[in-house]
């Protein structure tokens, strides 16, 4: 028994760093929900099924959608120092990579209260928390802007299959919804800003009973690895780029490989190609031992 307390605490820990980085506040207020917000909420009746998985989850959710002086603490920085705001949206939206210069105001107040590293003189946001917290805030600019929250809105329910999330028909019907809404904007606004609008479209599907995160070992400005949990069911989604058939074949070997790490069998590309001959849609294909929907548009 006492073997078995030792590896839940274990497995908590390791959550707990993965998303805060250690960083006190955040990692005393997700136990602290889940010892007394999560506990003894529907489908946790106890404190055993408040501190898994599933519950540091769902305490992960409730923290991002509270109001607390942190956060506070944030948004005002992105207020008070608008060149931050951009440079974070460029950073990741846009998977560029961000030189610190010294004397830049913004970058070293954001250090100062911990809401950003720098090592290198690369500028990072400080942990997955952070970064969501912002994420969440950039794409609500989004769907505000684009109106992308009423069409998932819409579409929502049918997403849902027994309970879990049928990620193919995401898939396809965002690769239906992209060209119907965006097939009039210019190339280089979609090239900008392709990705990015794949967020604002699953985050509602997912809101409530879900959570995503941008895997930072593989935001660029050529790839990035999007992370969805959904009722303790993993997806991972890579969205890119088109640069043409080479590169390609080698995003389905890396995405495969990133499958691999992570135990998964199915994984999602979608790839945004900008060329007018392109041919959009969906199709399964076969890397290795992995299966994998790949999606043009």
């Amino acid at each position: 028994m006492r073997r078995i307390i030792i590896r839940v605490l274990q497995a908590i820990a390791a959550l707990l760093y993965d998303y805060t980085s250690g960083y006190p506040f955040l990692v005393s207020r997700l136990c602290k929900l889940m010892d007394e917000r999560i506990a003894g909420s529907k489908g946790y009746p106890g404190r055993k099924a408040a501190w898994t998985k599933e519950g540091f989850l769902a305490a992960v959710r409730m923290l991002l959608t509270e109001e607390n002086t942190l956060f506070e603490s944030l948004d005002n920085k992105l207020i008070d120092y608008p060149d931050l705001k951009q440079m974070l949206k460029e950073l990741l939206l846009g998977g560029k990579t961000i030189e610190y210069v010294p004397g830049d105001l913004g970058v070293r107040a954001a250090a100062m209260f911990g809401f950003v590293t720098i090592k290198n003189h690369i500028v990072n946001v400080s942990n997955r928390i952070f970064e969501t917290r912002l994420y969440n805030g950039f794409l609500a600019e989004s769907q505000r802007r684009y109106g992308l929250k009423e069409g998932a809105d819409a579409e929502g329910s049918r997403f849902i299959t027994g309970g879990q999330l049928d990620m193919e028909q995401v898939i396809r019907k965002f690769v239906d919804y992209y060209q119907d809404v965006f097939s009039e904007y210019n190339e280089k606004f979609l090239e900008d800003n392709g990705r990015s609008l794949f967020l604002p479209y699953i985050k509602p599907i997912i809101n409530g009973r879900g959570n995503y995160y941008i895997e930072a070992r593989t935001r660029n400005n050529r790839r990035t690895d999007l992370i969805i949990d959904y009722l303790g069911q993993q997806y991972i989604v890579e969205l890119k780029i088109w640069h043409g058939e080479e590169y390609n074949k080698k995003g389905e070997k890396q995405l495969a490989d990133y499958l691999e790490q992570y135990g998964a069998e199915t994984g999602y590309l979608v790839s945004f190609c900008f060329n007018k001959k392109k041919k959009s849609g969906a199709e399964w294909i076969e890397v290795g031992d992995k299966k994998i929907l790949e999606a043009v548009v």
